[in-house]
């Protein structure tokens, strides 16, 4: 298929993670039309097995595709750990933008040598993150914690309360002790709890949000494939959602800044959706 300039974005993520990447895009590139599908029917994907988030990712691509996304985000590290390699061998002429937990510029800027590193376990089991770690975390101990229920938590709008805190505290104050100083977010949802995790590591630590980074880069391959949005005015945002509509509607202001009406659609099996 051919690609157009005044296409949207594809973004997608298990649920509302990949509004943290929507929001970085917005910043950057607010010409851009988008397309965010949040697969709230199936969060978390962080234990499912692999193959089923390959079989999700393909089934949710194509939706995408069929509404003339230019560019697909892959915004979430689950996903990018199970199925990034997988999407970009399956369609060859589509350009994927994926997550990889941000160990590279944690390796170059640590004083201690000593990285806290908060993702799913599909994340840590995948090939993608082995390999970011063998490239550039030489000399860098990684403390890692799968943070459980933390994504749950997110998702309910529940940034700041008390299990959250205790969830995050359980895996931070550990990594404290052995002296962290930098903090790497390898899953979309955990940026919006950056004021959280920042209050417990304190102003010395640095958190590494990621979303920015993947903003430019889906830029950069815009600008260089000359498909970069020429309008004048500001995009707007189609969300599709696999879970209740109502739910993600009402957490678009607290996460995104903006509104916006949701369109649920259903899956048929893992592979199909309606």
């Amino acid at each position: 298929m051919a690609f157009h300039s005044h296409f949207p974005i594809g973004i997608f993520d298990s649920g509302v993670g990949g509004i943290s990447v929507l929001r970085a895009i917005r910043d950057q590139m607010p010409e851009e039309s988008v397309i965010y599908f949040g697969d709230q029917g199936h969060i978390p994907y962080g234990p499912r097995p692999m193959e089923q988030i390959r079989n999700f990712s393909e089934a949710i691509t194509k939706f995408l595709l069929e509404r003339n996304a230019k560019i697909i985000g892959v915004a979430c590290n689950t996903a990018s750990a199970a199925a990034l390699k997988y999407l970009r061998e399956k369609f060859p002429n589509v350009q994927f933008v994926g997550m990889e937990p941000a160990v590279k510029p944690a390796a170059e800027h640590t004083q201690t040598g000593k990285v806290g590193v908060l993702a799913t376990p599909a994340t840590f089991q995948g090939a993608l993150y082995a390999s970011v770690v063998e490239r550039f975390a030489n000399g860098v101990e990684l403390f890692q914690n799968t943070c459980p229920g933390l994504v749950q938590q997110i998702e309910q709008g529940n940034l700041s309360g008390g299990e959250t805190r205790q969830i995050l505290e359980d895996a931070l104050v550990p990594m404290l002790e052995k002296n962290i100083d930098t903090v790497v977010l390898g899953c979309t949802h955990y940026p919006f709890v950056i004021p959280l995790i920042q209050k417990i590591v304190g102003a010395n630590v640095r958190v590494i949000d990621p979303a920015p980074a993947v903003a430019k880069q889906t830029g950069r391959l815009l600008e260089a494939s000359g498909m970069k949005s020429m309008s004048e005015s500001r995009g707007g945002v189609d969300f599709y959602t696999s879970g209740d509509p109502a739910a993600l509607e009402s957490m678009l202001p607290v996460l995104l800044d903006e509104g916006g009406e949701v369109e649920r659609v259903e899956w048929l099996d893992d592979t199909r959706i309606k």
